[in-house]
């Protein structure tokens, strides 16, 4: 029997991919908007974490049920659809100069500043009042970064982690 790839299968519809979709929506909302609402009524800490703790267990088995009730087509058209959606507003591949070492700015300065922020913090105006706010900063203008670099950026980070990636100088380049 031959085996039926994801992009040859036909779009699932009807009231599984409905039920999935609804089941998979729960999944991801009950944490999201669930956790918050028990943190803030105020209960005991023991019970505040044994019912996140629950709802958190929950998510997981109800976003597996989901997958269940599509099946593998289902399944297979949602992920197309949000990897689609996602690939559109991901990164281009090339990116200019100018953009390109704006973005090396970006990337290096929070983990520069991450680095001496400890030793310098008396130099560094309201640094000890606000560490969460430079930290949040320092953490946003990181990932935005990874934007502006564009997609070889990607590529280059992702080598790091492999023992046998060997950089590959175009004559262009320079």
């Amino acid at each position: 029997m031959a085996d039926i790839s994801e992009n040859t299968m036909p779009p699932a519809q009807g009231w599984r991919l409905k039920l999935g979709i609804t089941l998979f929506g729960l999944s991801i909302a009950a944490p999201v908007i669930g956790v918050p609402v028990i943190t803030m009524l105020g209960l005991d800490t023991a019970i505040t974490a044994t019912i996140t703790g629950i709802m958190l267990v929950s998510a997981e088995v109800l976003g597996v049920v989901a997958v269940a009730v599509m099946g593998k087509s289902g399944y297979a058209f949602i992920k197309q659809r949000v990897f689609g959606l996602l690939r559109q507003y991901g990164p281009p591949s090339e990116v200019s100069r100018p953009r390109y070492l704006l973005g090396l700015v970006m990337f290096s300065c929070p983990i520069v500043f991450g680095w001496v922020a400890p030793y310098a913090s008396g130099m560094i105006p309201a640094y000890d009042d606000n560490q969460t706010a430079f930290a949040i900063i320092g953490d946003v203008i990181l990932l935005s970064s990874l934007f502006v670099l564009g997609g070889d950026f990607w590529d280059k980070l992702r080598a790091l982690f492999f023992h046998r990636a060997r950089a590959v100088y175009s004559p262009a380049s320079g």
